[in-house]
C-alpha cells in the first residue's frame, strides 16, 4: 500500500489551473451596449426643435382662423341635414315610367314616375259612356217635361173657359167634371215629367262623380315632387309591381335645411327662438352661411332625468335647430349637400356684433 501510494504521489495530476476551468455562461461578465453617437443625439433634437416649431405655427394659424369667441356666443358641432321625402303609391301596381334618376335636382309638380293606370283608363271610360248616357237621358226628361207643361196649360185654359159657359148657363156640369179631370191629369203627369228630370239629372251627377274619382285615381298613379329637393334614392325599377305605399324615390327637401347642435344648461337657456346663428362646414371654411334657431327642446340629454345636484346639472345638454334661410337654399340649390360636418355659432346676446371671420357671405 506505501508502494502504490507513492506510484500515485508520482503519477501527474489534473490541473487546476483557472484558464482550464470550464466557464458558465452565468459567470460571463456583462457586455455593455455602445452608446449612441453624439451626432444622432443632435438630430434627435433638432427633429424636436423642428416639430415643435411646427405645432406652434400650425396653433398660430388656427388661432387666426379661429379667434377666441366673445361672451355671448355659444359654439357647437353637427352635419348638415335635409328632410327626406318619401315619393309613393297611394295604390298598389305596376312601374311604367321613371323619369328622374338619383341625384336629380326636381321643381314642385315635376313628374317623377308613372304606373300603371290601363284597368283605371278603362273603368274611365266606361263611366265617360255612361254620362253621356244619362246626358240623353237628362235631354230627353225635359223635353217630356215642355210637353207636360204645355197640356197642363192647355188643360187650365179649358177648365177657365168651362166655368166661365157653366156661370151663365151655357154648359153642362158634365163638362165641367170633364175639363177638371183633364186638368188635374196634365198636372200629375207635369209633376212627374219634373221629378223624371230631376231623377235624370242626379243619374248624371253621379257618372260624373264615378268619372271623376277614375280620374283622380289616375293622377294619384302619376307621381309628382311635392316640394323642390334633390333625389337621393330610387328604390324601384321599371316593370316592378309594388304594394300600396311601396317606396319609389327618396328626395331631400332643399327648402328646409338644418343643423343641430348640444349646448350646455348656462348656455342653452339663454337661447332664444330666432337668434341670430352662424355655419361654418369644413369644405367651405371661409363662407359662414347665416341660419336661425328654429327649435330649443325642452328635455336634456345625456343625462339622467332626476338631477339632484350643481355639478350633475351643469352636464345637461340640450338640442338646438338652427335653419338655414329659405330663400337663401333656392338660391344655391346646387351647393347642398347633406351629411357634411361644421361649425355651428349660436348668437344669444343680440347686442353683440359677429366676430369679423362670422360677418356671413351673400
Amino acid at each position: 500500500m506505501q508502494i502504490s501510494n507513492e506510484l500515485a504521489d508520482q503519477l501527474p495530476k489534473e490541473s487546476t489551473s483557472p484558464s482550464l476551468v470550464p466557464l458558465d455562461s452565468r459567470h460571463l461578465p456583462l457586455v455593455q451596449k455602445p452608446r449612441p453617437a453624439r451626432r444622432l443625439r443632435w438630430i434627435w433634437v433638432a427633429l424636436v426643435c423642428l416639430s415643435g416649431a411646427g405645432g406652434g405655427a400650425g396653433y398660430y394659424a388656427w388661432r387666426q382662423a379661429h379667434p377666441p369667441l366673445p361672451f355671448g356666443i355659444s359654439l357647437g358641432n353637427g352635419r348638415i341635414e335635409a328632410d327626406e321625402v318619401d315619393i309613393d303609391t297611394k295604390f298598389a301596381g305596376r312601374v311604367t315610367q321613371l323619369l328622374v334618376d338619383i341625384g336629380d335636382r326636381v321643381a314642385p309638380g315635376q313628374v317623377l314616375a308613372r304606373m300603371d293606370t290601363e284597368d283605371l283608363q278603362q273603368s274611365l271610360s266606361k263611366s265617360e259612356a255612361q254620362i253621356r248616357q244619362a246626358q240623353r237621358a237628362v235631354e230627353e226628361a225635359e223635353a217630356n217635361l215642355i210637353q207636360q207643361e204645355t197640356q197642363r196649360k192647355l188643360a187650365e185654359q179649358e177648365m177657365n173657359r168651362t166655368r166661365t159657359l157653366l156661370k151663365n148657363g151655357w154648359t153642362t156640369q158634365q163638362i165641367a167634371d170633364q175639363r177638371q179631370q183633364q186638368l188635374d191629369g196634365a198636372i200629375a203627369g207635369f209633376n212627374a215629367a219634373t221629378a223624371r228630370v230631376l231623377v235624370s239629372r242626379h243619374a248624371l251627377e253621379a257618372a260624373e262623380h264615378d268619372a271623376g274619382f277614375y280620374r283622380v285615381e289616375i293622377a294619384d298613379n302619376t307621381l309628382v315632387a311635392p316640394k323642390p329637393g334633390r333625389i337621393q334614392y330610387r328604390l324601384a325599377n321599371i316593370g316592378e309591381v309594388v304594394p300600396a305605399g311601396g317606396k319609389v324615390f327618396t328626395m331631400l327637401d332643399l327648402s328646409y335645411v338644418y343643423i343641430d347642435i348640444y349646448l350646455p344648461t348656462l348656455e342653452a337657456g339663454k337661447v332664444k327662438i330666432g337668434a341670430d346663428a352662424r355655419i361654418v362646414l369644413d369644405a367651405y371654411p371661409d363662407h359662414p352661411i347665416p341660419a336661425k334657431v328654429s327649435f330649443v327642446a325642452s328635455q336634456a340629454q345625456f343625462t339622467p332625468k332626476t338631477v339632484e345636484t350643481q355639478t350633475e346639472r351643469d352636464k345637461l345638454m340640450f338640442r338646438i335647430r338652427l335653419r338655414i334661410d329659405q330663400e337663401r337654399l333656392l338660391a344655391h340649390a346646387d351647393a347642398v349637400r347633406s351629411g357634411l360636418p361644421g361649425l355651428a355659432y349660436v348668437r344669444w346676446d343680440p347686442a353683440l356684433e359677429w366676430p369679423k371671420n362670422l360677418q356671413g357671405s351673400p
